[in-house]
């Protein structure tokens, strides 16, 4: 039981904590409730804002897949293939089949699209991801608008409101708890003096209202915090939109500038790398118009050849035109009568850029010098000169009369490297390609697509010229409301473009902001009626209170006494009880009679009783108190469960029950962990079956985990043939056996205890772990014990991280079962080394025997423990095999050998084992012909033997017999003696008087304050031949200890007063 100790140094301390309490714990809860609506309100922003940060990122996302899809830095082939990759497929080749006369511009164009077909593939999921972009866009727009317009507020605020209400009760609840730990602290001290109940509640109601004033001021704040907010948020929504909107204008202007500069890479590849060109001007014109679906946007594209002047007589007789000049300086082609056979010949200059391919929706510019025009000259220069595309300024478009731009990409006659000069550049470049783009158009069918295409406003500038901005699209309205400008990078640094947005409405009221101000006001004043009953209510139970606090402050001081008492007494008779068992040990060595013998063996067994009493219920507190811990050491199991049945035979031999133990192959033979607590597991359920079983079977089995669904069960094929309880039904309530998913290394064991006792009452099972109760109280009286066992196990199992559990029927018997965690100790060498296995054991390698037995699970049980000595064992279920299997081997054709039989007393009934040996020599005499000095060794394997059933042992033709429970030991020595094995290693093992000169010139120092306890370790070592030096206090011994000694070895109480 935990204890808590309280003192107060101060009675001044305690008045004024007392007094602070009430106030101090009002205004916590009215902060926690203002808290609480913040948190709610809150979580509804950050979702909106989780939301919309996730719609970003993934647009960020698919624009960097965009432009790495886009990369401009490939090879001519693979921007080509980029190019057709946008196009449809089937669309492109018939395009290409009906298009190109020449048979060779066929082929080598559909060579080199095969060849690129796995980029083509990957390119064509630019459109879909265009698409796709917009849609996530207007997932985006439809939440913030359904939050922010369309979602019910009242309703949220009602939620908000119940939510609140509930932790406002909560927090009441607590506040309550809080009274009663403060009442309590301050009863505590011994002449505690309550204070005026009266004056207390006038202060508390007086700070109580200060804090429903202070309430009524957070909510005003709320309101004021949540409008602000509320603004903010649209603002920050406007950004967003205008962002969003600006970066995909932006994407789709670069996608059409990289169609642009790939179709610049077709005419360098199939019109200048071709002797002859494949490209003319009907092929150029029915390409483009047939792909003309993949460049909505554009109004139209030409190529213009660069000519020099010394080449321009040539290049105008091999065309059959002028090159002539534009209409004007700069591009206002916005008249329909636009003739260009009326325009005059080119101006002489140094160089020419006449159109040669166009699209028919400009074929009037065919032959016109794109060099005679001042911007359209500065374009083409800078062009060739960056390798980049470059934008003239705006300017109205034919027909349309919209505003465009013409973008220009200069075609080069060889691949350029990415670091190329200028220089390098002017000198490659062999033309120019032109692409004229209606913005309008394109802002237009992008804001189409958006679902808030008529929540804001959108204008696009061209703010190259800050001064005199140009507007390109949007309406020429003034408007006083909130505007953002996004920047727009449309890919030629000369060129500064910027997109204003602004609502189109104003801002609703804030209606959110109003109804949950309102909403905690009341709350803050409901709260207040609450805590001033409340503090009513504190001031009438504070008298019960103190009581309760008197009655568990004695209480605790109980239960302190009581386990310093336990801890004293049973120390106090642990100390005179080892003294008691020491002595009786040293005096059981000495020449004592039969008489004395038994009584000094009486007295010892007693003594153990008494210990293993007082260690019960130690563990037990241990265990409440929690200091209970395990140790990790190697330890073998087999050995545990042979030393358990050994310590338990008596009784069962007397009773003629059946008991034995086998454990799985599959069990390794060392295991790390605790094996004192192992054994005092086994111990008490064994101990209890043996307590309760008075004929049938102990039967202790032991296996993995992960086996004991193969494990056969049988409730009639039994160790005794008595019926037993169905183990599996335990198995299945164990959450080890459903779900094993333990360490390399971990080794999950089921242990399970079997017997034919008189079964456990229904009404007492669900109380059998229960401390210190038994089935009923006629129970310790006849059977003995303190209800502690079952108790003890069941936390020692939990420890090992396992579960316990059991079945039982009365009349028929109990089945407990448990599992346990331990280590694999084969995997370490140490621990390998540390328990070897017994050299005598090497004796028995290659012996063969036989087993016979009726009862297959008894007889695999002998059978394990032949095994253990690395014996071959056969079993025999049945008397006629079990001779045909001697007869055959101990035959003149035998070809192996059988060293030894083992016949169990009751394998085929009561008592039939005995007449095994004269059925064998009946066959023997009915013709059989059989070696009598190949006869194997026969042995008897028996509960219970009476004086003259040993008599006739040896003239019903056995050698010896085996008692049960078998020990490993036990059946080596008879297996021994019998076949005369290993006689000289066993007379220099067995020989008492080796150990008496194991310490013979030792000098040991004992330390101890019990005379009782000295005596008896001085005569233990004695015993063994050292020379002992007695010390009664630990100054003595450190004094006897000090350099230079003469000492050996210091055994010394561990907790040794003094030291």
């Amino acid at each position: 039981m935990s204890r808590r100790r309280v003192s107060f140094s101060d009675g001044k301390q305690c008045k004024g904590g007392r007094r602070w309490s009430n106030p101090l714990v009002v205004l916590f809860v009215l902060c926690c409730v203002g808290c609480s609506i913040c948190l709610l309100w809150g979580l509804e922003v950050y979702g909106i804002l989780e939301r919309k940060v996730r719609v970003r990122a993934l647009g960020d996302e698919r624009e960097k897949t965009l432009l790495d899809q886009h990369n401009l830095s490939k090879d001519r082939v693979q921007a080509l293939a980029l190019l057709i990759s946008s196009l449809n497929q089937g669309r492109f080749y018939e395009c290409m089949s009906k298009s190109v006369a020449d048979e060779r511009l066929g082929s080598s164009l559909l060579h080199v699209l095969r060849e690129q077909h796995p980029e083509i593939d990957q390119s064509q999921d630019q459109q879909h991801w265009d698409r796709e972009n917009m849609s996530h866009e207007k997932v985006s727009v439809e939440i913030m608008q359904e939050t922010h317009q369309f979602f019910p507020e009242p309703l949220l605020n009602i939620l908000y409101l119940v939510i609140v209400e509930m932790v406002v009760f909560s927090m009441g609840f607590a506040l309550g708890i809080f009274f009663k730990s403060s009442c309590q602290q301050f009863q505590q001290q011994k002449h505690y003096k309550p204070q005026n109940s009266k004056g207390r509640g006038k202060w508390s109601k007086k700070f109580l209202f200060l804090g429903v004033l202070l309430g009524l001021l957070v909510a005003v704040w709320i309101f004021l915090s949540m409008k602000a907010d509320i603004t903010e948020r649209r603002k920050e929504t406007l950004v967003n939109m205008c962002d969003e909107r600006a970066r995909m204008l932006q994407d789709q202007f670069n996608v059409s500038m990289n169609h642009v500069h790939a179709l610049a890479i077709l005419v360098s590849t199939f019109h200048h790398g071709k002797q002859p060109s494949a490209i003319d001007q009907k092929t150029f014109a029915e390409f483009t118009a047939r792909t003309a679906f993949e460049r909505p946007l554009m109004s139209g594209v030409a190529y213009a050849l660069r000519v020099l002047h010394r080449e321009r007589e040539e290049f105008e007789k091999q065309h059959g035109w002028k090159i002539k000049k534009m209409k004007t300086e700069y591009q206002c082609l916005v008249k329909d009568d636009y003739n260009p056979e009326k325009l005059d010949p080119s101006p002489v200059q140094d160089e020419y850029a006449p159109v040669i391919f166009s699209q028919e929706t400009v074929s009037h510019i065919v032959s016109i010098d794109m060099m005679s025009g001042k911007e359209d000259r500065e374009n083409i220069l800078r062009a060739r000169a960056t390798g980049k595309g470059v934008l003239t300024s705006p300017f109205n478009l034919l027909k349309s009369n919209h505003l465009g731009v013409v973008l220009t990409f200069a075609v080069y006659n060889t691949n350029l490297p990415p670091n190329a000069t200028p220089k390098e550049r002017i000198e490659a470049t062999v033309g120019y390609l032109g692409a004229s783009f209606d913005v309008p158009s394109l802002v237009e069918k992008l804001l189409h697509q958006l679902a808030s295409k008529h929540t804001i406003v959108v204008n696009l500038y061209d703010t190259t010229n800050v001064s005199a901005p140009i507007r390109m699209y949007g309406p020429d309205v003034a408007s006083a409301s909130e505007m953002h400008i996004s920047n727009v990078d449309f890919g030629d640094p000369t060129h500064k473009h910027e997109m204003h947005c602004r609502f189109k409405h104003k801002p609703p009221p804030p209606w959110s902001a109003i109804t949950t101000s309102l909403g905690v006001a009341v709350i803050v004043l409901l709260v207040g009626h609450i805590f001033h009953a409340a503090l009513d209510r504190i001031e009438e139970v504070e008298d019960d209170y103190r009581q309760m606090r008197e009655l568990k402050v004695r209480a605790e001081a109980a239960d302190v006494a009581k386990s310093q008492f336990l801890a004293t007494v049973s120390h106090e008779i642990r100390t005179p009880m080892n003294g008691v068992l020491g002595m009786l040990r040293m005096l059981m060595d000495t020449d004592l009679d039969a008489t004395q013998e038994d009584f000094a063996m009486t007295a010892q067994s007693s003594g153990k009783a008494l210990i293993a009493l007082i260690n019960e219920v130690l563990d037990q507190a241990k265990i409440e108190s929690g200091r209970l811990e395990l140790e990790a050491v190697p330890f073998d199991l087999r050995d545990i469960l042979d030393s358990v049945l050994f310590l338990f035979s008596d009784k069962p031999q007397a009773k003629g029950i059946e008991m034995a133990a086998c454990v799985s192959q599959e069990v390794p033979d060392i295991l790390i962990g605790d094996p004192g607590r192992f054994r005092q597991i086994i111990t008490n359920l064994v101990g209890n079956s043996v307590k309760f079983t008075r004929e049938g079977h102990i039967y202790v089995s032991v296996h993995l985990v992960e086996d004991a669904k193969s494990v056969k069960v049988g409730q009639c094929d039994t160790l005794s043939g008595f019926h037993v309880v169905d183990k599996r039904k335990i198995w299945e309530n164990f959450s080890m056996v459903k779900y094993s998913n333990e360490a390399n290394d971990a080794v999950s064991l089921m242990v399970t205890v079997e017997d034919t006792g008189v079964g456990i009452p229904q009404d007492a099972q669900i109380r059998i772990f229960t401390p210190f109760m038994q089935a009923d109280s006629s129970t310790s009286r006849t059977y003995g014990g303190t209800g502690l066992g079952l108790s003890i196990s069941k936390c020692l199992v939990e420890l090992m991280g396992g579960e316990i559990g059991f079945i039982s029927k009365p009349g028929i018997g109990s089945t407990f079962s448990f599992t346990a965690v331990f280590r694999d100790g084969c995997k370490s060498s140490d621990d390998k080394k540390r328990h070897h296995s017994d050299p005598a054991l090497s004796d028995f390698q290659g012996m063969r025997a036989l087993v016979t037995d009726g009862r297959s699970i008894r007889a695999e049980s002998t059978a394990y423990h032949l095994k253990r000595l690395g014996i071959h064992v056969h079993v025999a279920i049945d008397q006629d095999s079990a001779i045909n299997t001697i007869l055959d081997v101990c035959s003149t054709s035998g070809k192996e050998r059988l060293d030894m039989v083992l016949v169990d007393k009751d394998a085929w009934g009561g008592g039939s084992g005995i007449s095994f040996p004269r059925l064998l020599l009946e066959r023997r005499q009915n013709g059989a012909v059989v070696h009598q000095e190949s006869l194997p060794k026969m042995f008897l394997v028996a509960t219970f033997l009476s004086p003259t059933e040993v008599h006739h042992l040896k003239s019903a033709g056995y050698v010896d017999s085996i008692l049960k429970p078998l020990r490993l030991s036990m059946i080596a020595a008879c297996i021994r003696k019998a076949l005369g094995v290993g006689s000289k290693r066993q007379q220099l093992k067995g020989q008492p008087m080796a150990l008496h000169k194991l310490l013979i010139g030792k000098n040991v120092l004992v330390v101890d304050d019990n005379a009782v306890n000295r005596k008896v370790a001085a005569c233990a070592l004695k015993k063994f031949g050292a020379t002992v030096t007695c010390a009664h206090s630990g100054k003595e011994a450190i004094r006897m200890l000090q350099p230079p000694h003469n000492f050996d070895a210091c055994f010394m109480d561990v907790q040794m007063p003094e030291v």
